[in-house]
């Protein structure tokens, strides 16, 4: 969200960084909201000025036996009062009007991402190994024999519909030692808390992270009015909500694996074979609550975490800064993860680190105290994956199929699997 008085104080400035999101100019229509809204606030406080001077006299007047100018008086606090309701409804009203406009703008990008519409645009920064050069056709990971096994979309779709999976024995195990292996990684090598959310949440959390309202068809709600949540951000973020913690409390740096669920309504037709796109899916989400001036080395640290992940699984990767007509709604600058997928013959995101700066923590009054005094300030929030579990199996097995239909998975996993390090073409562990 956005604080009216720098967009009262810098107009043109805010125009300017919306339109590097492709937004239209919005200044003059918040500064009008705004300017009614003041009015009215200042009408209602004049109004009730009278009143109070009008209920003075009317005591005086009572005092000293004057009915006729004690009746006139109190009927003029009689209606001095109601235009002050009304004064203050209408207030109400234009202050609502201007939250929500306000809610449904995204945030301004940093100086240093670059501009541009789409993701042809994004800008690599790194790439870390080679990808493998196959002797033999390289399949997608459900056509992978030794995958395919433990892959049941039929029996989902029975289930559930498009866009689920069973998994299955092996697969299974190894979707399980995944996630494990990354949370191991985040909470002993990179200090992360590990942290255990709900993944019902109420609106005003979905709202804080900047889900709702905008984006409200891509998730879940249920009768009651939770929300499914899309990610772990929502939870560990809101963890936050309402707070103001002393500057040696920060950064505060969590780490989740957790269920998500999208609806994928921006999405359709796009990824429908296989899992690479789900509407029931594992991350292991990783938030950082930090202070302004640290936000962009800690956005470096987790972007480092999520990219060591991949490392460690030896699987060939690029880092790429998003353009702004790429970059998320709550987004002020994001790196991608893109994992090399042989069957695809091409990059896919695997991880997305963005730092929000104060947008998400303006939205649900997340604060510090600064160590040296004066006013507490919001927190910056960062979020990234670290990784997402399925498309992470998906890489695993699409680096390391074999011409017999086998996955031979990462040493790193050996631990979490018994010491074994192959998937047999008939989907068996050995």
């Amino acid at each position: 969200m956005h604080d009216i008085r720098a967009l009262r104080d810098a107009p043109e400035a805010f125009d300017a960084a919306l339109a590097r999101r492709g937004h239209a100019p919005v200044s003059a229509d918040l500064l009008s909201i705004d300017a009614a809204r003041r009015a009215r606030i200042q009408a209602a406080e004049e109004a009730r000025a009278a009143q109070n001077a009008a209920s003075r006299e009317a005591g005086a007047a009572k005092g000293r036996g004057d009915e006729d100018m004690f009746l006139r008086l109190r009927a003029l606090v009689t209606e001095k009062k109601a235009e002050v309701t009304r004064m203050e409804e209408a207030a109400r009203a234009e202050d609502d009007r201007l939250t929500q406009a306000l809610l449904s703008l995204p945030n301004l990008p940093h100086p240093d991402v670059p501009d541009g519409t789409d993701e042809a645009d994004n800008v690599e920064l790194r790439r870390w190994g080679t990808p493998p050069e196959l002797a033999f056709p390289a399949r997608e990971h459900f056509e992978v024999p030794a995958a395919a096994a433990g892959m049941d979309f039929a029996a989902a779709a029975k289930l559930s519909g498009a866009r689920f999976v069973v998994l299955k024995g092996a697969m299974a195990r190894l979707h399980r030692a995944l996630a494990q292996f990354m949370l191991d990684v985040h909470i002993t090598d990179n200090g992360l808390e590990e942290t255990w959310t709900p993944v019902l949440v109420r609106e005003e959390a979905m709202l804080g992270t900047g889900q709702l309202p905008k984006f409200g068809e891509d998730s879940y709600q249920t009768r009651e009015g939770w929300w499914l949540v899309p990610t772990a951000e929502v939870t560990l973020t809101n963890l936050a909500a309402g707070e103001i913690v002393e500057e040696a409390a920060l950064p505060r740096r969590m780490v989740a694996h957790t269920q998500c669920f999208r609806s994928e309504a921006g999405s359709a037709g796009r990824d429908t074979r296989g899992m690479l796109r789900q509407h029931q899916f594992e991350k292991v989400e990783m938030v950082s609550l930090t202070t302004p001036d640290a936000s962009a080395a800690e956005h470096a640290r987790m972007t480092d975490c999520a990219e060591g992940i991949l490392r460690r699984l030896g699987l060939a990767h690029r880092t790429v800064v998003l353009c702004t007509g790429d970059m998320g709604f709550g987004a002020r600058r994001t790196h991608d993860i893109e994992v090399w997928l042989p069957g695809q013959g091409t990059w896919r995101e695997i991880s997305s680190v963005s730092t929000c700066g104060e947008f998400q923590a303006r939205r649900m009054n997340a604060r510090f105290r600064p160590a040296g005094g004066g006013k507490p300030e919001f927190v910056h929030t960062l979020n990234g994956s670290g990784l997402a579990v399925g498309r992470a199996l998906i890489a695993v097995v699409e680096n390391g199929q074999t011409e017999d239909g086998a996955v031979v998975v990462p040493d790193v996993l050996a631990p979490y699997l018994g010491g074994k390090r192959r998937i047999t073409p008939e989907g068996e562990l050995v």
